[in-house]
């Protein structure tokens, strides 16, 4: 028996393009759906990478900081001990100075000439004493710069006002400690001066 389709085509048809655009569109949600998926994925990954990446940098920049303050602590101490070097090369090149200079002092002291005290600063000594006169005083200060250990003597008081009548002029004088090019230097020119003090004897 022949079926007989009474509704009309075209209302059919509608219908059934309806349904396909439906279907076309939920079939587009849900690809949109996806890709928007896919998309959030991809970009919490990236964040999530990159936050890795920024607590590695922190954790590196502390290591780094670590290693500054031990680089510091190094200086510190390498400084430390380049300054005690420097102290011990001072210390033993004055000890070489020292015996060379109070060798001087007793060779250039000529006769009548006491010292009654020696001061130090630095390179600089201040000697005080008497004399029998200016002219001793003078001989005394050109055995100092002859010594070659010591240089630029300036003599800055001289009074006569001394107790001791044989000795009566008081005077004060400065002179710049330096090592002579020659220790030799030093020995030639105190030797003159030492042959004095031995004839006439050191007072």
């Amino acid at each position: 028996m022949a079926r007989i389709n009474l509704l009309p085509w075209r209302a059919e048809r509608r219908k059934q393009r309806q349904q396909e655009f439906y279907a076309m569109l939920g079939l587009a949600a849900g690809v949109g759906v996806l890709v928007s998926f896919l998309i959030v994925m991809y970009y919490n990954g990236q964040i999530e990478g990159q936050l890795l990446r920024n607590q590695y940098l922190r954790d590196q920049i502390v290591l780094v900081d670590q290693q500054i303050r031990e680089i510091e602590e190094l200086d510190k101490k390498k400084a430390n001990l380049l300054a005690r070097k420097q102290v011990i090369e001072e210390l033993q090149a004055s000890r070489s100075q020292m015996v060379h200079l109070f060798d001087q002092l007793v060779r250039t002291i000529p006769e009548g000439v006491r010292l009654n005290s020696i001061k130090q600063s630095g390179q600089q000594l201040t000697l005080e004493g008497q004399a029998q006169s200016n002219a001793r005083v003078s001989s005394y200060m050109r055995n100092l710069e002859e010594s070659g250990w010591m240089a630029d003597p300036d003599l800055t008081i001289i009074e006569a006002k001394g107790d001791d009548r044989g000795l009566p002029n008081m005077f004060s004088l400065k002179v710049r400690l330096q090592t002579p090019k020659e220790e030799g230097e030093g020995a030639a020119g105190g030797a003159a001066p030492a042959q004095a003090t031995a004839a006439g004897g050191v007072q």
